[in-house]
């Protein structure tokens, strides 16, 4: 009997409803591949794939100019500790349909999201050494649980297409720890571990937090935190991002999360000025979606929502009022290759970062419709 329990499940399209889902082609990276990423159509069927160089640090998107924006994982990453392995990334490509590379930056420090903006620059997170006194400043976490003695704090990094950074920002300078401490369970590796970031319509950057469970707006000009919606709401939350009506679309993942006994996943989509959640997702019998890190969500052009829960290779897409219209899982199951990775994750998994959805439009040189 197989005794890979994700194995022993349904993978593929599950189900599918064309009078409500968003038409188009999902994007999806298998985190343990060595560097595949796929597109497939509603019928589940694989239409264009990229085989890169480098496995997957995270995921892939197409920009508007119809290009892949790929992370990668650095081949010389310094080796920290062991879930820094697992979410790192390094190399930043950019790559045209034929899988040609057009543009690379490459950050050994860099991890979790490069948000590429189409126009050569790239916004992404990157990790730096605190200090003795810097790290004992840090509230929280597990007691012991340093990377040899030592705390990562986030740098966020703007570089332009050669490579110069033209903006950055330390978390160590502009968070007050006191304000922003390590939850109670987590390890004392990384501060406040930034896994997401995404430039808002005026110029400011919105972040993920997840260590310490909050979302920030940054104010570009000054670095100062103007905004934060934090554990009262979120519980290591991914993908925090600004829809079309100014409103901030976030995967809350539901780790430890405040007032409640059994963890759950959720997304919500909340008005800034207020805080007010004004949507939400979350299944029927809320335990039955969770994912208890990575995960995503993207507002589709007919309203609909699509999900990603990472950890379980799931995606599928939801309408305004939560009904399920379209349900693939993610049928490539690997293991890591890098030996240190492998033995401390030896189990294969079918698991991604995010899922986007494209219209025709968005792929013209797919030259089909979904």
């Amino acid at each position: 009997m197989q005794q890979h329990t994700l194995r022993r499940r349904r993978t593929g399209l599950t189900g599918v409803d064309l009078d409500l889902a968003c038409a188009g082609f999902t994007l999806y990276t298998p985190l343990a591949s060595t560097g595949l990423v796929r597109l497939v159509d509603l019928a589940g069927e694989p239409v264009h794939e990229w085989r890169l160089p480098y496995r997957p640090g995270r995921h892939a998107r197409i920009l508007p100019t119809g290009t892949l924006a790929y992370n990668g994982v650095h081949p010389d990453g310094p080796p920290l500790f062991p879930f820094w392995d697992k979410y790192r990334g390094g190399v930043m490509l950019e790559v045209d349909a034929a899988g040609d590379i057009l543009r690379e930056h490459r950050d050994p420090m860099a991890h979790h999201d490069a948000h590429h903006l189409g126009d050569g620059r790239i916004l992404y997170t990157a990790l730096e050494p605190l200090t003795p006194a810097e790290a004992r400043s840090v509230p929280g976490g597990v007691a012991g649980t340093e990377d040899r003695g030592t705390l990562h704090a986030d740098v966020i990094k703007e570089v332009d297409s050669a490579g110069r950074v033209g903006w950055s920002w330390r978390a160590i300078e502009h968070l007050d720890p006191a304000d922003y401490p390590l939850q109670p369970h987590y390890p004392r590796e990384h501060w406040p571990l930034v896994n997401s970031v995404f430039p808002l319509a005026d110029g400011n950057i919105l972040a993920s937090l997840r260590s310490v469970s909050s979302v920030i707006v940054i104010e570009r000009s000054s670095g100062k935190v103007v905004w934060r919606l934090g554990p009262e709401v979120l519980a290591q939350q991914h993908n925090a991002q600004e829809l079309a009506d100014g409103h901030f679309l976030i995967f809350d993942n539901g780790v430890f999360r405040t007032g409640e006994s059994v963890p759950f996943s959720r997304v919500i989509e909340v008005e800034p000025i207020s805080k007010d959640i004004v949507w939400s997702y979350r299944d029927r019998q809320p335990e039955s979606f969770f994912t208890p890190f990575m995960g995503s969500a993207q507002r589709l052009p007919n309203g609909n929502t699509l999900v990603t829960e990472s950890a379980y290779g799931r995606i599928f897409e939801v309408t305004a009022d939560g009904r399920t219209c379209w349900e693939f899982i993610v049928p490539e199951f690997a293991g890591y290759a890098e030996p240190r990775l492998a033995a401390a994750f030896p189990a294969e998994s079918n698991a991604i970062f995010r899922a986007y959805r494209y219209t025709a439009e968005e792929v013209p040189w797919l030259g089909r419709q979904p």
